[in-house]
């Protein structure tokens, strides 16, 4: 093992690095598109204090913010191949539960970690916007749903958004983990290219550069969309 950091390893990994990039991207935005929607609602059946749906949501969000993501993926990993090889067997399906490309349950778990986040998000940004604004809408002949549309959801994700572009970019760190799950991602490709010569630093150090421009990029892409938005932030009645 060399004293000093190997440069031409430096510069090599960092490509190897990059070119796990559109992985954890696929995993983000899919975690995103399912959390996005299934958090809001789950938010408002939180403010709206509906019986069941309120306490299950209650609980949900505890657990998961109660737990590391690396116990929710080994949890996911083992106990879903399981369940589905009894219920598989039980009806004679013939399938092999354990070739399942393992992208699938990070997908899961990763969606259904981001939702616990977002749930909390949009309860906290929907309570700030007046119930006033709603019964307005119903008084000029809107529906439930154009008034959500037009009205409320904008000003929603106008506080929302700082803490959306939070959350998405842990999620985006938090796919670190997926070498838990043997994915090809940033992390696990570098710490492969390093495990020929030992290069570890300078592994870590492209993993660190690779997420440190890859979050700094979706953070300022949040900005821009931040600042489109702001025109709702004015709105009351």
């Amino acid at each position: 093992m060399s004293e000093g950091l190997d440069y031409k390893f430096l510069v090599e990994t960092f490509f190897v690095a990059l070119s796990g990039v559109p992985i954890t991207l696929f995993i983000t935005i899919v975690a995103l598109i399912v959390a996005l929607p299934l958090g809001f609602l789950l938010a408002l059946s939180r403010i709206n204090q509906i019986p069941v749906l309120n306490r299950l949501a209650q609980i949900y969000v505890s657990f998961v913010r109660g737990t590391p993501v690396i116990i929710q993926i080994f949890i996911i990993y083992s106990s879903v191949p399981l369940m589905l090889t009894s219920i598989f067997e039980r009806y004679d399906v013939e399938m092999k539960v354990y070739d399942v490309n393992p992208i699938w349950y990070a997908f899961i778990v990763f969606s259904l970690n981001t939702t616990a986040i977002l749930i909390e998000v949009f309860r906290s940004a929907i309570s700030t916007v007046s119930k006033g604004q709603l019964e307005a809408s119903y008084a000029v002949g809107l529906t439930t749903a154009q008034a959500f549309r037009r009205i409320i959801i904008p000003q929603t994700l106008v506080v929302a958004l700082p803490n959306i572009c939070t959350a998405t970019v842990n999620l985006i760190k938090a796919t670190s983990l997926g070498y838990a799950l043997s994915l090809q991602e940033i992390t696990l490709r570098a710490k492969v290219a390093a495990n020929v010569g030992y290069n570890y630093v300078e592994a870590y150090i492209d993993i660190f550069l690779v997420y440190l421009i890859l979050c700094s990029l979706v953070e300022y892409l949040f900005k821009r969309y931040e600042k489109r938005v702001s025109r709702f932030k004015a709105v009351s009645i």
